[in-house]
């Protein structure tokens, strides 16, 4: 995992570091004395120590078994797959084809009882039309190389979307206007999307805002795609990968991102109009 991934698997990374360290303190044990009774390289604790190198599931076993603490190997465990799961490559959450990654964020869906998204390059899943969504996963399965299992998946996003009807939950979405201009599966496609997008925002529990495109936009520059589930977590779609943040500060940034955002966007009528507007420049 990339140090710089998010600051929010560094911290847990410390986090863990610091038990281990502890460990062997409470042990009465330097650093050498570890590393000999481990087996090890004198300098592998201290890297782990100092959380620049991650320890696997057998690095942890062996250093509690060397700190006679076996009894807390299996809590220790349980936080280094906490760290690991922060952070997932596409190419590891999508070895085996998109529709399982698609299933698994369907209990995170079920659960939350607020949903905040803001996207800069594409409409958000929730909110995509069957056409769309086909278009943008058979992209994207081309480009990793992925299994052909597209059809599979577009039908487990669009039986995710029933969260939108079932009542209780709220939504808020912002999109760029560059998002309504970026074209995905042609003009049909990109015409059924609009009108999609149109219907959504009349929902009672839907709030649709459009930021549009203008030259001062100083204060709410684009970021990245995020979705922000509750207060909980909030989650980052980037190039390489899929980011789970769950640090209560760095939550926070991304609410207060967002509420820059909403405030340099449009709602109702006046995103309605620009909807339409660009649809009618699709001929």
């Amino acid at each position: 995992m990339p140090a710089a991934s998010s600051s929010s698997a560094q911290q847990a990374r410390r986090a863990l570091a610091g038990r281990l360290r502890e460990l062997r303190l409470d042990a009465g044990m330097n650093a050498i004395e570890l590393a000999r009774a481990a087996g090890w390289d004198r300098t592998k604790v201290s890297h782990i120590e100092h959380a620049r190198r991650s320890p696997s599931e057998a690095d942890i076993d062996t250093w509690c078994r060397a700190c006679g603490a076996e009894d807390q190997a299996a809590d220790l465990v349980a936080s280094l797959r906490a760290v690991e799961g922060m952070w997932i490559e596409w190419r590891r959450m999508e070895r085996s084809g998109l529709r399982r990654s698609q299933e698994a964020v369907r209990p995170l869906f079920e659960r939350t009882r607020t949903f905040r998204a803001y996207s800069s390059w594409l409409v958000p899943g929730l909110i995509q039309t069957e056409g769309y969504t086909r278009a943008v996963l058979r992209a994207v399965a081309a480009r990793r190389g992925l299994v052909d299992d597209v059809e599979a998946a577009v039908a487990v996003r669009m039986e995710r979307q029933h969260v939108l009807m079932k009542g209780g939950p709220t939504f808020s979405f912002l999109l760029e206007e560059s998002v309504l201009r970026t074209g995905v599966g042609g003009a049909e496609v990109m015409a059924g999307q609009l009108g999609r997008l149109v219907e959504v925002g009349a929902l009672p529990s839907v709030s649709l805002g459009v930021v549009p495109a203008r030259p001062d936009r100083d204060d709410a520059r684009p970021v990245e795609d995020f979705w922000i589930f509750d207060n909980e977590q909030v989650s980052v779609e980037l190039v390489s990968g899929y980011l789970t943040i769950t640090q209560p500060r760095e939550i926070t940034l991304y609410t207060q991102m967002f509420h820059s955002l909403a405030k340099a966007a449009v709602f109702g009528s006046a995103a309605r109009s620009l909807i339409k507007d660009v649809g009618a420049s699709l001929g």
